[in-house]
């Protein structure tokens, strides 16, 4: 894979991760270590890394991070990823090895690996385009607070459509090819700001009829991919130009800060949404964006 596709590839999770352009002139280890914990709780909480990572380091008066530092403390959180789901990430490639050699196709194993490979497809579609035809992307009017605000609020309407409507029955051994495809469909919608992948793509399960726990523990499978590439397309660029505004103990704070939250947040998720549903998001996500929107209309916070 040559290194324009893999800055392509870049460009696309960062456009619906974290990644914001850089205005902080220098970072200290615990501004580090907040930006980490923001970064990896809201990477898989239904709540859009994009928007936390942008807001809350400005809000507190620090800046932007900006588009490197934050796509590499996304290592972090794919390190949790890797740990928390190595056994079903062996099962699924060893299962597709298998399944390639015996051309057993039909396997349960080959299915769930097919799908999360094409259902990355749409997202590196979606930033293929948006790098095309909006090649000034991180300073463009889609990143805005108030867009932020607005899809914020949006996608909880989504969301608490798919909880009344889905029938939250089907259990991740009923997961099919089609599942991946349209979840990745729905895994691209977060390119844009404020949208969040975990929660698009947990909305989209949902509304599939699928168990809360299931279509969370599928999330995260599909965003392996797209999060790792990204990591390591950034640090690579981070380490040929100098760390920055971030010396090496604040990325290396940020990166562990990453690893835990990312972790506590998966663990913490996976079981809640076993017992409860996913209504404390939508109250979360339209408290959120009406408080945004408050801020901007009374001056408190500028629309950046």
């Amino acid at each position: 894979m040559n290194s324009v596709f893999l800055g392509l590839v870049a460009t696309v999770a960062q456009a619906g991760s974290g990644a914001t352009t850089p205005t902080t002139e220098t970072m200290n280890l615990f501004q580090a270590i907040v930006i980490g914990i923001v970064q990896g709780l809201t990477e898989f909480l239904p709540i859009s890394s994009t928007a936390h990572v942008k807001m809350v380091p400005v809000v507190l008066g620090w800046g932007d991070p900006g588009v490197a530092f934050t796509a590499v403390i996304q290592l972090g959180s794919i390190a949790a990823i890797l740990y928390y789901f190595w056994d079903d990430l062996r099962q699924v490639t060893m299962g597709m090895v298998k399944a390639t050699v015996t051309q057993q196709f039909d396997s349960p194993e080959f299915r769930l690996g097919l799908g999360i490979l094409l259902g990355t497809i749409p997202i590196v579609v979606g930033g293929l385009l948006i790098k095309a035809f909006i090649p000034d992307f991180d300073n463009s009017p889609l990143r805005s607070a108030s867009t932020i605000a607005i899809v914020s609020i949006v996608m909880a309407l989504a969301l608490a459509a798919a909880e009344i409507v889905g029938h939250h029955k089907r259990t991740f051994e009923a997961l099919t090819l089609k599942d991946g495809v349209i979840m990745g469909f729905a895994q691209a919608l977060a390119l844009i700001p404020g949208v969040s992948r975990s929660g698009s793509t947990l909305t989209a399960g949902l509304f599939m009829g699928l168990e809360r726990s299931t279509a969370a523990r599928f999330s995260f499978l599909l965003g392996v991919p797209a999060i790792t590439l990204s990591g390591l397309v950034e640090l690579e660029g981070f380490l040929e130009t100098g760390f920055g505004a971030a010396g090496p103990a604040p990325l290396i704070g940020g990166i562990v800060a990453a690893v835990v939250s990312s972790y506590l947040a998966i663990f913490w998720l996976i079981r809640f949404l076993k017992q409860h549903s996913t209504w404390v998001f939508v109250w979360y996500r339209l408290a959120f964006g009406a408080a945004i929107l408050l801020a901007l209309a009374t001056g408190k916070m500028q629309n950046i």
